[in-house]
């Protein structure tokens, strides 16, 4: 009985080895290469330098033009919230139609009402850095500056509605409903994930009194995740390939044991 004991105990201990090898590997987080080799390959992409002025563009016409800085901030919390919010709508309708046993016979309108409400409780919490930005962003963000130039502007609320629509109109057209759930894991984090960190990096920059520059910091910022999105994620969640093996329950669990 003791031998046989033994060896369930050696058993198991080595199924535990590999799967705490994948996880740790998975998590570990990758250290982005030196400034000279973004450089090099910077210069070897010549889309990299569309990608730099499109998002420079703010920037000419806060410093050269006399744009508003509050809109343009205001333009980055938006354009980012409302990215956020359109991928979690996608991903609602299959999320109710998958936790809906055969047994619930949920109308139409209840199923409207669970999506939306749902939907606004995963938009307050996955959401939450960019509701926390507005703390060191309030004078910008939450001034009567900008108040009164989205009262007066019937083109800004074009144009952020516009914005709202294209990012809604991507996310239910990016086939979250057909993925597998590995593939679904790894898009969705993959995309979120991005949106955090740019809401993340908005804090920082406002929390150590660098709101004056943020536009400019901004536009470097959302052009280096467009253009290395893999090593962004990488530096903070790990292997950006391997985000849908990421489970904090199952992590957690696992040290405990």
């Amino acid at each position: 009985m003791r031998r046989r004991e033994n060896r369930d105990s050696d058993l198991s201990a080595e199924m535990a080895k590999p799967q705490e090898k994948i996880g740790s590997s998975a998590l570990r987080q990758i250290r982005p290469p030196p400034l000279s080799q973004h450089l090099r390959e910077f210069a070897s992409r010549p889309g990299a330098w569309l990608v730099v002025a499109r998002n420079i563009i703010p920037v000419v016409g806060i410093y050269a033009f006399g744009w508003s800085a509050a809109v343009s901030v205001f333009n980055y919390w938006f354009d980012g919230l409302t990215a956020l919010a359109a991928i979690v709508a996608a991903l609602i309708p299959r999320a109710l139609r998958e936790t809906q046993s055969k047994k619930d016979h949920a109308t139409l309108g209840g199923n409207v009402v669970r999506g939306v409400f749902v939907w606004l409780l995963l938009v307050g919490i996955v959401g939450l850095p960019y509701w926390i930005v507005l703390i060191p962003l309030h004078d910008l963000l939450l001034g009567n500056e900008l108040r009164r130039q989205l009262a007066q502007s019937p083109a800004l609320w074009f144009t952020f509605g516009s914005l709202a629509a294209s990012h809604f109109w991507k996310a239910f057209r990016m086939g979250y409903d057909t993925m597998s759930d590995k593939e679904l894991k790894q898009r969705a984090r993959w995309d979120i994930y991005l949106l955090i960190l740019r809401a993340i990096a908005m804090f920082i920059m406002a929390a150590h009194g660098l709101a004056f520059i943020l536009v400019p910091l901004m536009a470097l910022l959302l052009s280096y995740l467009e253009i290395w999105p893999e090593r962004a994620l990488g530096a903070v969640f790990g292997n950006p390939s391997r985000l849908w093996e990421y489970d904090p329950d199952s992590s957690t669990s696992s040290r405990r044991r």
